[in-house]
């Protein structure tokens, strides 16, 4: 980052290139839409960009572009909040309404269809049991487990105290285990 700070754009493609896909992956998971989330992903690091006179590095790169990526999260929620968005599925050459590009990476995946579809399904399933959780649980979840961050450093991205985090995330999983517990256990479908 201290190269991006001197101008050097090879710098910056390359703290793209290593960080775009899990800033993407958390506010997927942060915003619910993949399509969102990678919009949101250029706006993070546009702004990384335009503060990059202004980078102190006081702490680890990762807590700094977390925060803003929590914030850009933040603000994109509240803006949804206030306004509805219809989503339109596109719709495969063949009518059945499965996307044709999923389909091919499927079949050449080599992979059981079962074993496919189990995979799928629990995605799914934890996918939606996180969208349980209220938002500062979700984030502290994403990026404790997703992101393999300390304590400490995702209290410095949620600007909370570890000891707040600590109790923040046992709160989260026992929020995830009570919605998740009769799918495990007896099938039964996420009360979401």
């Amino acid at each position: 980052m201290l190269r991006v700070a001197a101008d050097d754009a090879h710098a910056f493609e390359e703290l793209m290139r290593r960080y775009q896909g899990r800033v993407v992956g958390v506010l997927a998971h942060l915003v619910g839409r993949r399509d969102m989330a990678e919009d949101l992903a250029q706006d993070v690091f546009l702004r990384v960009y335009r503060a990059r006179k202004r980078y102190v590095p006081a702490s680890k790169f990762s807590t700094w572009l977390f925060t803003i990526t929590n914030n850009v999260a933040s603000n994109a929620l509240r803006t949804l909040s206030r306004r509805k968005e219809v989503n339109v599925t596109p719709v495969s050459p063949d009518g059945s309404g499965a996307n044709p590009i999923e389909h091919t990476a499927l079949a050449a995946s080599g992979l059981m269809p079962t074993r496919q579809l189990d995979k799928t399904e629990m995605s799914e399933v934890v996918r939606l049991a996180i969208e349980t959780l209220n938002e500062r649980q979700r984030m502290a979840v994403l990026l404790a487990k997703f992101e393999q961050l300390s304590y400490a450093e995702i209290g410095e991205i949620m600007d909370m105290t570890p000891q707040a985090i600590k109790s923040l995330l046992s709160r989260a999983r026992a929020n995830l285990r009570e919605v998740l517990e009769p799918y495990l256990e007896q099938g039964e479908a996420l009360k979401v």
